[in-house]
């Protein structure tokens, strides 16, 4: 096995050689024997275990036995001590899954503290095999039948070619000691199920099982791509705006596909959408309507959809701006203040969108920037007297995100500038005014 990991090595992970690696070692046969096949390969390696203590005397044990082994390695180790039983009614979350985030946020502190360049972990053929029929009994889409990524940004999964009676056939020639994990003869866990009494059975009635799943892997991932650059060709014609906020797709291009409802499942479940019947229902919906996940929301907006995260639910304070500030920082950019005496005001460059002057005189300091709410008034520059932004924003066809992050710039209470829309009437610059300030917003 040693030498077929390397040669693994060689084609895969070449790019390893003069790398700093962290391997996630709980003391158990998968990962020992990759800390072993890494060791002897020369890789430089450090090792990184966590104490869930879940398993009391166990927990601590397993502890010893890694600090033991990374001694006689001469190998550096990290170990991290975890609440995990606590951190989980705290974040309502599944013991396996709560120990599952905190091992990975510590290894992520890890490598951006220390130095590592990635993160080894022990999963092979038969964990594979584990997860996909775990997936497979959920319901899962395409992307849960692909498989575990050998290559997952800073993670590497280097024993997925690999299954675990090879895995143990290598520990026992070499005599190497580990640690068994009592929690694993568990059958009330899913996996511990699939592992104990399902695969057994599945491997004893066909004997190729785990060759015959990378094959299908494979199959399946090429379908993947094939789903994805589908996806991918769609999302050039479908996006019509997109920034850090906010994602605009035309309906227009859903309409034409033959499975609109296939695509939209691809597009928005990563961003935790589950009930796409209603996402497709959007595509015919009212204007306005919106559809939620934990994390972001699909507007409908006339002709358009938009993916937008969810807005923050505390109040927004104002940001007080004084006569002698110069720049200020504010949501979305920065504003700029610069103060012109009348007879300079010819060497003004010409104002876009992004600008407004104003008559210094007419202002009351400090003023602020907030966002709009209902009930807000001003007097357009240039228009017919008094009117309601909730108005203006209608006559402008603002959909309901921009009108959502709309900042004002305020004199007490009264709106001088929407910004990047509209100044206000009673600030603009006249015959008698005396000194002008020029305010420019850059995001």
């Amino acid at each position: 096995m040693q030498k077929h990991f390397e040669e693994h090595i060689v084609n895969h992970f070449n790019f390893l050689s003069k790398k700093k690696l962290l391997i996630a070692i709980s003391g158990g046969l998968d990962s020992v024997v990759l800390t072993h096949l890494c060791k002897n390969a020369t890789l430089d390696i450090t090792l990184a275990h966590c104490n869930f203590n879940l398993r009391n005397a166990e927990s601590d044990e397993d502890e010893t036995f890694v600090i033991k082994l990374a001694k006689t390695l001469n190998i550096e180790v990290f170990v991290q001590h975890f609440n995990t039983t606590t951190y989980a009614e705290n974040n309502k979350l599944s013991i396996q899954m709560a120990a599952r985030a905190l091992r990975y946020h510590w290894f992520q502190d890890l490598t951006e503290q220390v130095g590592f360049d990635y993160i080894l972990t022990a999963h092979h053929a038969d964990d594979n095999l584990e997860t996909f029929l775990i997936n497979l009994t959920r319901g899962t889409g395409l992307d849960g039948l692909t498989g575990i990524p050998e290559i997952n940004g800073k993670i590497l999964r280097p024993l997925l070619p690999f299954s675990r009676k090879t895995i143990e056939s290598y520990a026992k020639k070499n005599s190497l000691a580990w640690r068994e994990d009592s929690s694993n003869a568990s059958i009330k866990y899913l996996r511990n199920q699939l592992r104990h009494e399902v695969i057994p059975n599945l491997k004893e009635t066909h004997p190729q099982l785990l060759q015959n799943f990378k094959t299908t892997l494979q199959h399946l991932n090429d379908a993947s791509d094939i789903v994805n650059q589908s996806v991918n060709n769609l999302l050039k014609r479908a996006i019509v705006k997109a920034n850090n906020f906010e994602i605009t797709y035309a309906i227009s291009e859903f309409n034409t596909l033959k499975n609109p409802k296939a695509y939209l499942v691809e597009i928005f479940k990563p961003y935790g959408f589950t009930a796409f019947d209603d996402i497709l229902n959007l595509l015919t919906a009212q204007s306005g309507k919106q559809i939620f996940s934990q994390t972001h929301r699909i507007i409908k907006d006339r002709t358009h959809l938009i993916l937008a995260a969810m807005p923050f639910k505390e109040d927004k304070p104002a940001i007080s701006i004084h006569l002698k500030d110069k720049r200020k920082s504010i949501p979305n950019g920065i504003l700029f203040f610069n103060v012109i005496d009348k007879e300079n005001f010819n060497t003004v460059k010409k104002l876009t969108r992004n600008d407004i002057v104003v008559d210094v005189d007419t202002l009351s300091y400090p003023l602020t920037i907030r966002y709009w709410k209902e009930g807000d008034y001003f007097y357009p520059l240039a228009g017919n007297g008094k009117k309601k932004l909730s108005k203006y924003f209608k006559d402008e066809k603002l959909s309901l995100l921009e009108k959502e992050n709309c900042l004002l710039l305020c004199s007490n209470d009264d709106v001088v500038w929407i910004l990047n829309y509209r100044a206000d009437e009673r600030f603009k610059v006249t015959k008698k005014t005396k000194k002008i300030l020029k305010i420019s917003f850059k995001k």
